[in-house]
């Protein structure tokens, strides 16, 4: 619905751009942990994921009104990708790679799902959910719940212990969105 929305009114605003670059690489690194572990589910989920999330971050860009600050954010993603590719490759032997690897992967997924409350301040402040996607809000449930349960299956402690903050996190959002419905926003 977030793209939809740049589509339609042909502007960012409103929109976090944090998410998207975050998830991004949640999935390019999910993607590479499935590869080296030889997970099916892994890699077709994240590779659809990374496809769809750089679509976004391209169409964020083409509408950003300030271009810079976007382009350095996918750089620094970039870098980070990169790095870490490097570093599994030729750095980290391939006896604990597929740990560290689940390690690094645990980090980003965290980092993924804590993006949206960035503005959680700003929330609270202004008594407006305006700057939260609802429907994020609820894919996010939904894949850090099925995560959650797909690691339990497999007794992976990369893939469920990450995705437990996801949950908390869109609990959070939802008691946000209850609170401070989007009928009841004020002027600043």
């Amino acid at each position: 619905s977030d793209l939809r929305q740049i589509l339609a009114t042909k502007s960012v605003e409103n929109i976090q751009f944090l998410p998207f670059l975050t998830t991004d690489a949640n999935n390019l690194s999910w993607l590479g942990y499935g590869c080296l572990k030889g997970d099916g589910t892994l890699i077709t989920v994240n590779a659809i994921g990374a496809a769809l999330q750089t679509l976004y971050i391209l169409v964020y860009l083409y509408y950003s009104p300030a271009k810079r600050p976007v382009l350095l954010q996918v750089l620094l993603l970039l870098a980070v990708v990169v790095t870490g590719y490097g570093y599994f490759t030729i750095l980290v032997d391939t006896g604990t790679r597929l740990t560290h690897l689940g390690l690094f992967c645990s980090v980003f997924t965290i980092t993924m799902y804590l993006s949206p409350l960035a503005d959680l301040a700003k929330v609270v402040r202004s008594k407006s959910t305006r700057c939260l996607s609802f429907p994020l809000t609820v894919t996010t449930f939904v894949a850090s719940s099925s995560w959650t349960l797909y690691g339990l299956q497999l007794h992976d402690p990369y893939i469920m212990v990450p995705n437990m903050p996801g949950i908390v996190t869109s609990l959070v959002r939802f008691w946000l969105f209850r609170r401070y419905w989007p009928g009841q926003d004020k002027p600043y």
